[in-house]
């Protein structure tokens, strides 16, 4: 593994996801080791995400506390700031690559984060962005 990664909302949300025991594992050992590496590199929309989705849409949802000790605990890693200029990139991002707005700027921010691997399950897994490429990790043929 070489390069800074960037975390989609979903794989942190599998951190805490106890009805998905193996997507969980998985998403444990992928943070764990680019943790280690510090490489890990994340937004604030992804903890924004991250928060409502723990604490309303899981079958058992996290409690606020502990949604807010996550999120300070993620807070702690490198954080791209989405600024107008960010934005208006995810804009024109979205206009072109065919991709939702909001999945515009998260691949906009992992640009800027300097990110060689955007992991996520919600994008399609090997497609690239310059130099960017996604990756599911809970694809059949993931390892890492």
């Amino acid at each position: 593994m070489s390069g800074r990664a960037f975390f989609d909302t979903n794989v942190l949300v599998y951190l805490f996801d106890e009805d998905a025991p193996a997507k969980q594992a998985q998403a444990k050992k992928l943070f764990s080791e680019h943790a280690r590496a510090g490489r890990i590199v994340l937004s604030p929309q992804v903890l924004q995400e991250f928060y409502v989705t723990v604490t309303r849409k899981l079958g058992r949802p996290v409690s606020p506390e502990a949604a807010l000790a996550a999120v300070s605990h993620f807070s702690s890693f490198s954080l791209v700031p989405v600024i107008g200029d960010t934005v208006v990139r995810a804009v024109r991002l979205h206009q072109t690559a065919v991709v939702s707005f909001w999945d515009a700027l998260i691949i906009q921010a992992a640009l800027e984060g300097n990110c060689s691997k955007l992991f996520s399950e919600d994008m399609q897994d090997r497609r690239t962005f310059g130099t960017l490429t996604i990756e599911n990790p809970f694809a059949p043929s993931q390892g890492s």
